[in-house]
């Protein structure tokens, strides 16, 4: 009975030791008498036991390590807290394995003085811009030096910047001037667009009333014009008519009663003007002022054949 609890036993720890099963994305290191032998893949896998033993068991998965704090300080003398993440893989098990003795204080010590190193050289406000840049020094730097330790760096990133306190006060109080600045700047640019709008619109209206009074001036003339031409048209067309009826027998003798008729209401309108009944002393006065003006009128037309006496 105890004999066969014995080989019950041995066969258990028999079974345990050779069959070994490898989770997804991991990969155990085995070494045979000592030695480095193989890296054993997802899946049952086999181990001579007492020979062959599993010395490393590695996660394929993408791992996330903090990086503790540090101070670093800057280029113009500037102390920095700074806090970190970095991202890593383990590529190769056997190099994980051997080629450092913990390569996670190796990645983690390596990321802290390789950031000490970038932030050393640039100055406090390009440390708040370019973050993207020191992201990427710091994993070039990590992946160059980690390819021995079987690790592949992913990407680090910044999680804090954080400056001395009399620092912050000052960002602040120059942030608060930078914001005032701007809201004079804005404003003062509110009022000279306003005072431009105000110049154009009274340009515009100046400019549409001195259209409209010219618009004005041209009708007004163009009217007077057409007044003008009218009134001349109409005159030349009565001097016409004038002259032809003169040309009709009986026409000098209605020039001559149409003259006296004129000099008559003459004298009698300048009589009502004065308050004064002009009479002339010498009736004869009038019939040789209608003799004047035909003879006046005389002048403008072809000389007679045979002259006629006036009486």
């Amino acid at each position: 009975m105890e004999i066969a609890l014995v080989v019950l036993v041995i066969a258990v720890i028999f079974v345990v030791r050779t069959f070994k099963i490898v989770p997804q994305q991991h990969a155990w290191v085995v070494e045979r008498l000592g030695r480095f032998d193989r890296a054993l893949t997802p899946g049952l896998k086999f181990v001579i036991p007492f020979v062959e033993r599993v010395a490393y068991k590695h996660s394929l998965k993408e791992v996330p390590l903090d990086v503790p704090s540090q101070v670093c300080i800057t280029k113009d003398n500037t102390q920095l807290q700074v806090d970190g993440i970095l991202y890593f893989q383990v590529t190769d098990p056997m190099r994980a394995s051997y080629g450092s003795s913990n390569y996670i204080v190796a990645i983690t010590q390596l990321a802290q003085t390789t950031l000490r190193s970038v932030i050393g050289k640039m100055e406090l406000d390009k440390t708040f811009e370019e973050r993207d840049m020191i992201n990427a020094s710091v994993v070039n730097a990590l992946d160059e030096a980690a390819l021995n330790w079987g690790v592949k760096v992913l990407r680090y990133e910044i999680k804090d910047l954080t400056p001395p306190a009399e620092i912050l006060r000052s960002m602040q109080a120059q942030i608060t001037a930078e914001r005032e600045k701007r809201a004079l700047i804005a404003a003062s640019e509110g009022r000279r667009q306003e005072q431009i709008n105000l110049a154009e619109g009274e340009r515009a209206a100046f400019i549409a009333k001195s259209e409209g009074e010219k618009q004005a001036e041209i009708n007004k003339a163009q009217g007077q014009a057409a007044a003008i031409t009218a009134v001349a048209d109409a005159t030349a067309d009565a001097i016409r008519k004038i002259a032809a009826a003169i040309e009709h027998p009986g026409g000098d003798q209605a020039v001559q009663l149409k003259v006296a008729e004129k000099a008559v209401d003459a004298y009698a309108s300048l009589a009502r003007t004065n308050n004064t009944m002009i009479v002339p002393g010498n009736m004869t006065e009038v019939a040789g002022l209608i003799g004047t003006a035909m003879a006046l009128f005389g002048r403008g037309r072809p000389a007679p054949t045979a002259t006629r006496e006036t009486r």
